[in-house]
């Protein structure tokens, strides 16, 4: 029996304490990333919010916001940014359209195949840029439908001009830092 966004609605009422997805009619428990990889996501964030908001170009999300996509998935990224034409208002719930830029951030029990799935199947609802940040290899990969995948290491910049003119993000930023 395939569920519906309705069934993970009253799943999600029942369980608040859960973060559930919907993914190809099934619901889908969602661990918690760990330390290290959530403060990766925090400072992927902070770092594109604060470029973000003060030019007024659109909302960036964290882990708790979901998408309705186009294909009946309803799916979290780690970090979300959708563009401030194609959502003027914020939802309460869930928002029915797909991102325009989204991000993964492998946690410790995060299969690489099937993050990179996910990825996909955001790039087939229409998200335009898919974000896989890897803290293991500390190698950031960019997805986009028809181009082959970008890979940056520490010392390199994340752009995304095509959504984003002018962002910049040193990859090694986005690590989290030691202190003695």
């Amino acid at each position: 029996m395939l569920l519906t966004t309705q069934d993970l609605q009253q799943m999600q009422s029942a369980y608040p304490d859960y973060r559930l997805e919907l993914v190809d009619g099934e619901i889908i428990v969602m661990s918690p990333s760990g330390y290290a990889s959530d403060e990766v996501a925090a400072e992927f964030i902070r770092q594109l919010g604060n470029w973000v908001k003060p030019r007024k170009l659109g909302r960036v999300t964290a882990s708790s916001a979901g998408f309705n996509l186009p294909n009946s998935n309803t799916r979290s990224p780690d970090v979300s940014f959708v563009k401030a034409e194609r959502l003027k208002q914020s939802p309460r719930s869930f928002a029915d359209l797909a991102p325009d830029l989204m991000v993964e951030v492998k946690s410790p029990t995060d299969s690489l195949t099937k993050t990179r799935k996910k990825i996909q199947n955001f790039l087939n609802a229409e998200t335009q840029v898919g974000i896989l940040v890897n803290p293991d290899e500390r190698i950031v990969e960019v997805y986009r439908n028809n181009c082959p995948v970008q890979i940056l290491q520490d010392g390199e910049h994340l752009t995304i001009p095509d959504l984003l003119p002018g962002w910049t993000l040193l990859v090694s930023e986005l690590w989290p830092v030691e202190f003695d």
